[in-house]
């Protein structure tokens, strides 16, 4: 029996929140649909309300305190995502766009996500395609192709009990096609990656230079080039005039 990790990321600023809640309801119909399908499935939720210092240090000072750091292994560990927000001045919640900046860009390539939000209006359901979509684009995650919004009259209608099952069907069906597996072990090589993001994969880069060894507070006078590149590193920085 297959054992799937899904990660449930909620922005919810409240307690209780209908963001988390409309979360909850994800994963519960996704651990639902694998478990008619033969599967097993283990739930990992990240509320960021409880990260939200830790998530705005790593914004300033690129340092990521422990319970960040287990929020980020376990999106890097998980077959498929849940990722609910609510919806503030027309855009997604700046908590949720935040924490998925500071995380590395190659950390969700191919991972299927279902994308969803929460408004006081209908007027915002388009921020989910408009928005959250884009954002995991970027990040190349595979988003599916049923986006779940939630204004409070919809909290008990059936039709956004179906849109709940039709999007957990599709995340389910994408975790079991393998293809997020299938693409780190095969074709991780062909992605062009950020330095420091391909888990040193990277190949093409000198680490022993002269440059290098200056960026990393070593001394650049190793070599027989150094003096004219410690040169060159000491001339590219004046004191401010004015």
């Amino acid at each position: 029996m297959t054992v799937y990790r899904l990660a449930v990321v909620s922005a919810g600023a409240s307690d209780p929140s209908s963001t988390r809640m409309l979360a909850d309801r994800l994963a519960q119909r996704v651990t639902a649909t694998a478990g008619r399908r033969g599967h097993d499935t283990a739930v990992t939720v990240i509320d960021l309300r409880e990260l939200a210092t830790e998530i705005t240090a790593a914004l300033v000072s690129r340092h990521q305190g422990e319970k960040l750091r287990r929020a980020v292994a376990a999106l890097g560990g998980a077959d498929g995502i849940v990722v609910s927000t609510p919806v503030y001045a027309a855009g997604a919640s700046g908590l949720l766009t935040s924490f998925f900046q500071i995380l590395d860009s190659d950390l969700l390539i191919a991972k299927p996500v279902i994308v969803a939000a929460t408004a006081g209006t209908a007027r915002h359901s388009l921020v989910v395609d408009e928005q959250l979509r884009s954002l995991f684009a970027y990040l190349r995650a595979l988003t599916v192709p049923t986006s779940v919004f939630a204004a409070p009259e919809d909290q008990n209608a059936p039709e956004l009990g179906r849109r709940l099952d039709r999007a957990a069907f599709e995340l389910v069906l994408l975790m079991e096609s393998g293809f997020a597996r299938a693409v780190r072990d095969e074709s991780w090589q062909t992605y062009q990656h950020e330095f420091g993001s391909a888990g040193g994969t990277e190949v093409s880069i000198d680490l022993g230079s002269d440059l290098m060894r200056l960026a990393t507070g070593g001394s650049a006078r190793e070599s027989g080039g150094g003096d004219a590149v410690a040169a060159v590193a000491s001339s590219a920085w004046t004191p401010d005039a004015r």
